[in-house]
Formats: structure tokens, sequence, C-alpha cells
């Protein structure tokens, strides 16, 4: 099967460029970049040199293909998605776009012309396998989540779910710097960014919709820039409402994520590593979930790679899904330790 990247010189369009040269059924023919156009992969991911002899293209001369995924910045896919619907079957979007279904949240964090798109958000699926295995196995159209909302809603929906959130979640998400892309600015320069802990979104993060809108919780969402490169953590405080126990609350995630390939559940009572870090999950697509308690609070812990079960793994576990190939394929790597 024919594939693109439609935006391939980021930093989502480079780990989808690794993942797709490796992948065993969705073969890689184009990648387009305006700035790059007819140099090779390896001018913006030098990673990738000696993989192939794949050039950046021009955008305007995208070919048709089975797959298309799409790492455009805010707003250039929806404007092209007329013709876009055209170059592919099966369209898989890594921006905000089509995330939110809520016109005034839409709004709210995207401006006005986002009522429009969110009026056709729910024709695209959500890029979440764990909660929308399913309707991503017909679809054509789908939209990935954020990374900090995707670990946050992997961590709070089975407590929601087992009726274990009453009232507002307190989620603290901490994410390093290439969350941010590769265009530079004040706030990612070395001096500003290297060695710092900044709390850039203390308040109303875009995420926090997301999150509403598919772990059926209210987060009040912070958020802090960490001396770190990829990962995202996430550590929620929950209040339960009522006395829960530790072994009512591994059967909530066990029963969410019993077999599922890119779950783990990692909470040990001893040990070096007893709850989620997202070092050692660098380049690969797990998302660990894990969780502590005491009388009255559950406080949930996940993390992932950005870049990986954040962005391009999770579009091509999805679209390996929509394709109907084995889910796990081209997403084998586990990550590395120690880093």
């Amino acid at each position: 099967m024919r594939a693109s990247i439609l935006g391939g010189a980021g930093y989502v369009g480079g780990e989808l460029a690794r993942l797709l040269l490796g992948h065993p059924v969705l073969d890689l023919v184009q990648a387009t970049s305006r700035r790059h156009t007819g140099k090779p992969l390896h001018t913006a991911h030098p990673n990738l040199r000696g993989t192939g002899d794949l050039a950046f293209t021009d955008p305007a001369r995208l070919e048709r293909v089975d797959v298309l995924f799409s790492a455009l910045p805010h707003g250039e896919f929806a404007a092209r998605l007329g013709e876009l619907s055209e170059r592919a079957a099966l369209l898989v979007d890594l921006s905000p776009d089509f995330r939110l279904h809520d016109p005034a949240a839409a709004r709210r964090h995207y401006g006005p012309g986002a009522v429009d798109r969110a009026a056709g958000a729910p024709a695209f699926v959500p890029g979440l396998p764990e909660l929308y295995r399913d309707r991503l196995r017909t679809a054509d159209r789908i939209a990935v989540p954020g990374c900090m909302a995707t670990a946050a809603i992997l961590a709070l929906r089975p407590l929601a779910d087992a009726g274990l959130v009453d009232g507002d979640v307190l989620v603290d998400a901490r994410t390093g710097s290439s969350g941010s892309g590769n265009t530079p600015g004040p706030a990612g320069h070395h001096p500003e960014r290297a060695s710092t802990l900044r709390v850039y979104g203390p308040v109303g993060h875009r995420h926090e919709p997301e999150i509403a809108q598919h772990a059926g919780v209210r987060a009040r969402m912070t958020v802090t820039a960490v001396p770190a490169v990829r990962g995202v953590q996430v550590v929620a405080q929950v209040r339960p409402g009522r006395a829960a126990g530790r072994a009512e609350v591994w059967d909530a995630y066990r029963k969410a994520y019993a077999g599922e390939p890119f779950v783990r559940l990692v909470a040990q009572r001893q040990g070096l590593h007893r709850l989620p870090e997202p070092r050692m999950l660098l380049g690969s697509n797990h998302c660990d979930i894990g969780f502590d308690l005491d009388e009255d609070r559950i406080v949930a812990v996940s993390a992932l790679d950005n870049l990986v079960k954040g962005a391009a793994g999770g579009a091509v576990q999805s679209a390996n899904l929509a394709a109907g190939l084995p889910e796990r394929s081209g997403l084998t790597f586990p990550g590395l330790h120690p880093m």
C-alpha cells in the first residue's frame, strides 16, 4: 500500500518517515516539503541517512496514494481537505484541525475559523485505538489527539468508567521541547530553555476540552516545559468520591487495557522505576500507566514519547487498523534503557 506524508520536514514528519520506512506493508512513496524540495530526507532527518533514496517533493505535486498522513500546521490541512480527499482513500491528520467537536471550545482555543472545523470533526474518527478500535476499522478519516491529551485520556478514562472520578481532575503535564516543533523561537532558545522548569500553561490549556471529550471528566490542566527533548509525563490528581482500594483501581485499569498491545501498567511498590517515566519509552509506541493512592485520592501517572505514541506512532497504529493490517505493524520497537 502506498503512503505519503504531507509536511514531512518537521519532527512529527520525521517520525512518520522513520516508522513508514520500516513498515512491512505501507510503502512511503512521497514526503513533501517546500523548503527541502528535491533534497534527500536525511537533509531534515539525519537519522534516516542510508535508509533509501527518497527525496522531498513539492506539496503541489502530491500523488494519489492509499494512505495520506498530514503533519501540517494548524489550519492548513482543513484548508486543503477537499483537494486532499481526492488524493487518498484514507486521510490521517495529526494537527488540531478536527479534534474538537464543541464549537465553543474550538473557537476559544483555535479562533473563529475553528467553528466550521468543529462541525466537520465528527466525520473524523479519533486516532485512539484503545477507545475507538471498532470505529477505526472502518474509518476513512482519522484525527490524532494531542500528545499530552493522549497521555491524560488513557490514564483517566478507566477511572471515569469505573465511577472513580468525583468532580474536577487536576492534570499536571510535563513536556520536552520537541513538542513545540522545529520552528525556532525565543521560548526554545537554548539559553532560555535549558535547565528550566517553565510553567507555560498554568490554566485554560487547549487540551482540557480534548480530555473532557474522550475521558468524560473535567480536567483542570497545568503544563510545564522540562529540560528534555522528547517525552510527556502526566500526573493526575483524582478524587474518587468514595473509599477506593488498590485492588479496585487495578481492576479498572486491567479491565480497560487487558490485551492492549501498546499500554503497559506500571505501578510497583518497590524498586527504582515504580511509576511511568518517559525516558525509557523514547522511540516506542507504548504508553505506560500507573497509580498510587491514599484514603481520599488517586494519583494516576502516565508517560509516552510525544512524537511516537503521542503523534506519529498513534497515527500509524490507527492507519493499520483502518487498512486491515496487524495493529503492531511497524511499531514493535520497545524503547531503550538506559538513556
